[in-house]
């Protein structure tokens, strides 16, 4: 109080000194009975006091409403009635005249950094609003070969769409059987992204720096599960033995799944490793849609034997790729890991077939409409495509039956004895018809024998060893009918077929023979001989013949 009054003082006393200095800056009419000496500066004070007061309160009446103009017995408005030395708000911000007047008078100049300021109607930098999906993020897919190509992608962006895009872009085949792959080097882990999840999303949940990425990589057993089942899920896996639900065929336990009521449970032997730990135990594992399971009594199903491991719904999946660094007790390992990257332990399964039966039951326990969605609309886009699509060896081998034309009309052989015959022949007619075939010049000048036509075969893996081969098919799904051809180690100038039947992987020897100073290939000592083998593999594609299926799938490396 006492600070605001010597305020006010000085004031005074300065306005004091100002009219003693410019008598001629007042007005007449306020300087018409001062002219003397001796004017009375009280006085004189309260008449410029008086004239500030009314400009103040013209000046605020100006700015309030019209319903709130009307002058009250003080002269100012009831809100407005205050100290002189207490602050007065004004609820409107209003610019005073002379910055106005000069604000006018400058030359108006244009803004050098526009993309600095703001705009009115958006939100400030201060506070930054969260990304869109339409912006644009770099993902880097590799392929098996090491190449890679860097990809701007939409954060909505799937799967699905990055590998349509790729396969438009390569001119590649067989659209829903590309995939992306999640592969981590530094744990050696690895998982096939399905189709409706977002690449993007995946890739915020990887620490920096990092050696994680995306490979590019055909996976032909990604919906192989809805059309054969009964490969996927041994009788002795299943609780039970489907004893509740023994009146529905085998071929329907994948609908099985997508029902709560009826869901299957998956048990089973599995080693575990626990995080921290270096030895494996051996446990029994229940797989329920409640969650993942371990007894710790034998194989008693007791709740209070029953130890809750993980989570179906918050974790996912992943395949160990390196026996070596896990020091696991077979080659079928995975891993269940949480979003947040946390492993709840490595387990191993002792043969491939359980470890294709534990992978496919958590996919479905945990994403089963949504894998039925997405396998849906593959097919509905494949029958849209089909007429690009070769037909040959695309139907199961219950569509092929053998035929003879030799009359009018078609007939059916029934015969097994005369099947076999029409088989053998047919066989024959291949060699005579390879004969006026166009093959490039052998590169080996002792023999007859081609052996460069095949090498631009997509199938054709050159020198490679029998685990990389079966490394490749284990890759690309390890269904029936997973192929490759490669260059034999043991024996020169010969070839092996490396067969996926069954989830064991099965090697044939492709070996030369030769007749009438011509050389021909053969899988069945000389009953079936090709001049090359690209007629082999067209040839064992529609005919089984000696092998236990038909060639279907060919393992492939794309080069992006």
């Amino acid at each position: 109080m006492y600070e605001q009054e010597n305020v006010d003082m000085r004031a005074i006393c300065r306005l004091r000194e100002w009219i003693k200095g410019h008598p001629q800056m007042l007005s007449s009419d306020s300087t018409a009975g001062y002219q003397d000496a001796d004017m009375d500066i009280v006085a004189l004070e309260r008449s410029v006091s008086s004239r500030l007061g009314n400009l103040y309160q013209k000046d605020v009446e100006s700015l309030l409403p019209n319903g709130h103009r009307t002058a009250s017995p003080s002269g100012l408005h009831p809100a407005l009635r205050t100290h002189s030395s207490q602050p007065l708000h004004i609820p409107i911000h209003r610019q005073p005249k002379e910055e106005e007047f000069r604000t006018a008078s400058l030359p108006t100049i244009p803004n050098p950094f526009p993309e600095l300021c703001s705009h009115p109607s958006s939100p400030t930098s201060s506070s930054p609003h969260p990304p869109s999906s339409r912006d644009m993020q770099v993902i880097t897919v590799f392929s098996e070969d090491g190449m890679r190509r860097s990809l701007g992608v939409r954060a909505a962006l799937t799967a699905r769409d990055v590998c349509c895009q790729l396969v438009d872009r390569h001119r590649c085949v067989d659209r829903d059987t590309w995939a992306l792959v999640e592969c981590h080097p530094d744990s050696a882990l690895e998982r096939y992204l399905e189709d409706h999840e977002m690449p993007v999303e995946v890739q915020s949940t990887w620490p920096v720096n990092c050696r994680n990425k995306f490979v590019f990589r055909k996976h032909y057993a990604k919906y192989e599960f809805f059309r054969n089942p009964q490969t996927f899920f041994p009788m002795h896996m299943l609780a039970g033995s489907l004893e509740a639900d023994a009146g529905i065929p085998q071929a329907q336990l994948t609908q099985n799944f997508l029902n709560a009521r009826s869901c299957p449970e998956i048990q089973g032997f599995l080693h575990l490793k626990e995080k921290g730990k270096k030895t494996w135990r051996r446990l029994y594992f229940f797989l329920r849609k409640s969650g993942f399971y371990y007894s710790t009594k034998g194989t008693s199903k007791e709740p209070r034997h029953l130890q809750y491991f993980a989570d179906v719904n918050e974790n996912n999946i992943y395949t160990v790729t390196s026996r070596k660094m896990h020091n696991s007790p077979t080659d079928y390992g995975f891993c269940v890991k949480g979003v947040a990257m946390t492993d709840k332990g490595l387990l191993c399964c002792e043969d491939e077939q359980s470890h294709k039966c534990w992978m496919t039951a958590f996919r479905l326990l945990k994403l089963g409409p949504q894998l039925c969605l997405n396998y849906q609309l593959s097919q509905q886009k494949n029958a849209q495509k089909s007429w690009i699509e070769p037909a040959v060896g695309r139907g199961p081998e219950t569509c092929l039956v053998p035929m003879d034309f030799s009359g009018c009309t078609g007939r059916v052989i029934e015969n097994p004895s005369e099947a076999s015959l029409v088989a053998e022949e047919e066989g024959q007619a291949w060699r005579k018809k390879g004969v006026q075939r166009h093959s490039l010049p052998s590169l080996c000048h002792d023999s007859g024998l081609s052996t460069a036509i095949h090498k631009s075969q997509p199938w054709f893996h050159g020198r490679i060893s029998r685990e990389e081969a079966h490394r490749l098919i284990v890759q690309h799904g390890h269904i029936d009918g997973v192929f490759l051809m490669r260059e034999s180690q043991r024996t020169p100038k010969s070839f092996v077929l490396s067969l996926s039947h069954h989830h064991k992987t099965k090697h044939f020897l492709v070996a030369p023979c030769e007749e009438d100073g011509q050389m021909f290939f053969t899988m069945d000592t000389g009953q079936t001989r090709f001049n090359d083998l690209i007629q082999l593999v067209d040839f064992y594609q529609i005919n089984r013949g000696a092998l236990p299926c038909s060639l279907k799938h060919y393992c492939t490396r794309v080069a992006l």
